[in-house]
């Protein structure tokens, strides 16, 4: 038996791969099928994430070309770390000036070149506007674009039209990489009008519109929510007949995006079809961003199959939504199967694909599996965040271990993490499930005097705690306390007030605080917030399982895993 999987079955089936995930087109035995022998898998800890030889620190050889190459080139390094260490590039830089003599440009040249790489826009703009005071340092065009292309990434739509001006005043010509910028520039700073008139000034009278041009609007359209206007600019271009260039394949991954942000699915999924007639060919890329909207486990498993069938290795991403789709749906033997199987295939985990097999584990409180992916993150360099310590703190919640949990919180502030408002709800959460009232209100108390408000959920928590004890009163208070905090009661709110009120007159009290006197009151409302229904830390559960799944908590938010995918595919890439 393998020593990185320790399953007992009967009988044994292996890790999921691209064989075994979702054979139901090929008349083979299904996903279903299998995934269901894997329900009934018991995982043991002791083998899960063993090291891979290629996630052990190596030591890098390295070969100079000569000995003034090797003190160069360690020099540069040293530097480049001071620079990381302070914040501050021109005081380093100064250091490295012998009697104000000119500081080598190679030396100057790859310390730009390396922030650029690393988007550290920042320091890119800090050494570009210190060389512009530098009388032996030649600032020229490529120099001022540079500088407005950073101040464009962070959104500073103001310094950046200031350089455009300085640009205009020494003569250099209007083109198309300064406009971009400054287009980005106002995308990024919230000011979408104006970076669409000058999209559409560019596309009038000059100069013409590159691709990365065209690749950023549709960026800053999907991103300010115009998602009309997204879909004109794009499908102007495909109805061209002869456009001045094609959609490409970062312009059908963003509006495949869109489509998914916009909840248009059927659209993204004809977009994705649409790409092959085009000729635009499709990347691992391309089908991450298809999977990211599938909400039911065997239709990730089966864009995931397909992948591989078309000779695309699956990355990071690729893994984490199908880990993630798994775990949504309580599967998680099958979603530590396919973690391990990334391992074998070689692929570096990243402190969220980690995040999400901790959560898949947390959802369903097994405990020691959790501490387990835990302590992997520490070893393969992973260093766990505070999500990563608030997931695995509910998983001691939902394992109903409130000592273990209360251990787990004080180790959060020993390792020098300040818990926050979702670490304080998730604790909340536990004691309003175990009914201790006393100690549901020291830890929201002890959240108050650290100056952190309530959200929505933490009140709503409180006040169905106090409602499934018998005391009304106090739930109403606690509704009323949401509404006086500036924290909008939402329908889910209101709908467990109304499950809470038992009485004639409670249930009139109730229908007027939430504004429903000329509605009914349905028995089947839920009678607290233990589901799955989306909040601060609860996921949608997305199984379409039709098996019973006990009601558990996920700190993964939707919208953190979406970060995930669009940092990590087509947005990036923009």
């Amino acid at each position: 038996m393998p020593q990185t999987l320790m399953i007992f079955l009967k009988p044994f089936i292996s890790p999921p791969s691209s064989s075994l995930l979702s054979k139901s087109n090929s008349g083979g035995n299904s996903l279903d099928t299998n995934v269901k022998i894997y329900k009934r898998a018991q995982v043991v800890c002791q083998g899960m994430l063993t090291p891979r030889k290629f996630m052990q620190k190596r030591r890098k050889v390295e070969v100079f070309k000569s000995a003034e190459d090797e003190a160069d080139q360690k020099n540069w390094r040293k530097m480049m770390n001071e620079i990381e260490e302070t914040g501050s590039s021109v005081s380093v830089l100064r250091s490295q000036m012998d009697k104000n003599q000119a500081l080598p440009k190679d030396l100057v040249l790859g310390s730009l070149i390396r922030f650029k790489q690393l988007k550290k826009w920042n320091l890119v703009c800090e050494i570009l506007e210190w060389l512009r005071t530098q009388y032996w340092w030649d600032f020229n065009e490529m120099d001022f674009l540079m500088l407005i292309t950073a101040y464009g990434k962070q959104g500073d739509f103001g310094k950046a039209e200031r350089i455009l001006g300085y640009m205009n005043k020494k003569g250099y010509p209007a083109n198309v990489i300064s406009h971009t910028a400054l287009m980005e520039a106002y995308g990024k700073g919230g000011q979408y009008a104006k970076a669409e008139a000058i999209f559409r000034r560019m596309q009038t009278s000059g100069p013409e519109p590159s691709a990365i041009t065209y690749q950023i609007i549709l960026k800053i359209f999907v991103e300010g929510d115009k998602f009309n206007e997204a879909q004109e600019v794009f499908e102007a271009l495909m109805d061209m007949d002869a456009p001045p260039l094609k959609p490409d394949q970062k312009m059908f991954h963003m509006m495949i995006y869109m489509y998914k942000k916009a909840g248009k699915y059927e659209k993204a999924r004809h977009l994705f079809s649409l790409m092959a007639g085009r000729g635009v060919r499709q990347n691992t890329i391309t089908y991450n961003s298809l999977m990211s909207f599938e909400t039911n486990y065997k239709e990730v498993a089966n864009i995931y199959d397909q992948m591989q069938r078309a000779g695309l290795r699956p990355d990071v991403v690729s893994y984490a939504l199908l880990i993630s789709a798994y775990g949504k749906a309580r599967r998680e033997e099958e979603a530590l199967a396919v973690f391990e199987e990334m391992l074998d295939a070689g692929v570096r985990p990243t402190q969220k694909s980690y995040n999400i097999l901790l959560d898949a584990f947390a959802i369903s409180g097994m405990v020691e599996q959790a501490r387990t992916v835990f302590k992997s993150m520490r070893r393969d360099r992973c260093s766990p965040d505070l999500c990563s310590y608030t997931t695995m703190l509910s998983a001691y919640i939902n394992a109903s271990d409130m000592e273990g949990a209360e251990k787990f919180f004080r180790r959060i502030k020993q390792d020098g993490l300040v818990p926050n408002v979702v670490t304080y709800g998730t604790l909340i959460k536990g004691y309003a499930k175990t009914n201790d009232l006393e100690k549901m209100m020291e830890k929201y108390e002890e959240m108050r005097v650290h100056d952190i408000k309530a959200n929505q959920t933490i009140f709503t928590t409180i006040m169905d705690a106090y409602g499934r004890n018998k005391d009304f009163g106090s739930a109403v208070a606690w509704f009323n306390e949401m509404a006086s905090s500036s924290v909008s009661p939402d329908q889910k709110a209101k709908n467990i007030l109304l499950s809470l009120a038992k009485t004639s007159e409670e249930q009139m009290e109730a229908k007027q605080i939430t504004g429903c006197a000329n509605e009914l009151i349905v028995d089947s409302i839920p009678s607290n917030i233990n589901d799955n229904d989306e909040d601060d830390y609860d996921d949608d559960d997305g199984s379409g399982d039709d098996e019973d799944i006990d009601e558990k908590e996920s700190i993964l938010s939707g919208e953190k895993l979406d970060q995930l995918i669009i940092s990590g595919s087509a947005s990036s890439q923009t």
